[in-house]
C-alpha cells in the first residue's frame, strides 16, 4: 500500500514536472527570454550534459535566451563553449560575465590567456582576470596569481605579492595557500621548515 502511494506521488511530481517544462517551452517561443533559459538550464546540467541530442537542444533555447537579453543564458553560453572547447565564441560571453563579477567566468578567461586556448598567450591578461577572480574569492586564482608573481611571468618577480596572493588563497579556505603562506612567512622570520627542520628535531 505505502509502495503503490510512493508510486502514484512520483508520477503525479513527474506529470508536474513535464507540465511545467511544456508551459515554459511555449512561452520560451513567445520570446520570453527567462521562460527559454528556465526550459534550457536542465537540458544542459547534469547527467542531460552527457546525451548530445538533449544537450543540444537545450543549448539552442539556452542560446535564443541568451540573444532575448537573459543575462544568465550568457552566462551559460560562455560555459557550455568553454566545455565544448569552442574557446573563441565562449571569450565574448565569459568576458562580459566576468564583468558582472561572475567568478567561474574571471576564472576561465584566466585559464584561456594563460594556456593560450586559441589565442596567443598572454600572462598580462591572464593575471588580470585571475586577480579579479581572486576578489570574488576564487582560492585557485589566488593562488595561480601568487605563482605569477613568484616566477615573475608578465610582471617583475614580488616576494611580498606573491605572500600576499597565498594568503588571499588561504583565507579563501585552499590548504595549499596556507601552507606555501607559512612556508614563505617562517623563512622571512628564520624559522625552518621543510624535512630537515624535523630531522633536526630528532636530535634536540
Amino acid at each position: 500500500m505505502f509502495k503503490n502511494s510512493i508510486i502514484l506521488m512520483l508520477l503525479s511530481f513527474t506529470t508536474l514536472l513535464l507540465a511545467d517544462s511544456d508551459v515554459l517551452k511555449e512561452k520560451c517561443n513567445n520570446d520570453d527570454a527567462t521562460a527559454c533559459y528556465e526550459f534550457a538550464l536542465p537540458l544542459t546540467t547534469g547527467e542531460n550534459a552527457k546525451a548530445q541530442d538533449i544537450m543540444e537542444e537545450g543549448s539552442s533555447y539556452m542560446r535564443k535566451a541568451c540573444i532575448f537579453g537573459e543575462e544568465r543564458a550568457c552566462d551559460e553560453m560562455g560555459f557550455i563553449y568553454y566545455n565544448d572547447k569552442s574557446y573563441i565564441a565562449a571569450m565574448p560571453h565569459l568576458e562580459k560575465s566576468c564583468a558582472r563579477s561572475v567568478k567561474k567566468a574571471c576564472e576561465l578567461m584566466g585559464v584561456i590567456y594563460r594556456d593560450g586556448h586559441d589565442v596567443q598567450a598572454d600572462d598580462v591578461k591572464s593575471r588580470e582576470f585571475f586577480e579579479k577572480a581572486c576578489e570574488l574569492q576564487s582560492g585557485d586564482a589566488c593562488y595561480y596569481v601568487a605563482i605569477i608573481y613568484r616566477g615573475g611571468f608578465g610582471v617583475s618577480k614580488d616576494r611580498n605579492k606573491e605572500k600576499i596572493f597565498y594568503q588571499k588563497s588561504c583565507d579563501t579556505g585552499l590548504k595549499a595557500g596556507c601552507d606555501r603562506f607559512t612556508e614563505l612567512d617562517n623563512e622571512d622570520k628564520g624559522i625552518e621548515t621543510g624535512i630537515w627542520a624535523t630531522v633536526k628535531s630528532w636530535f634536540k
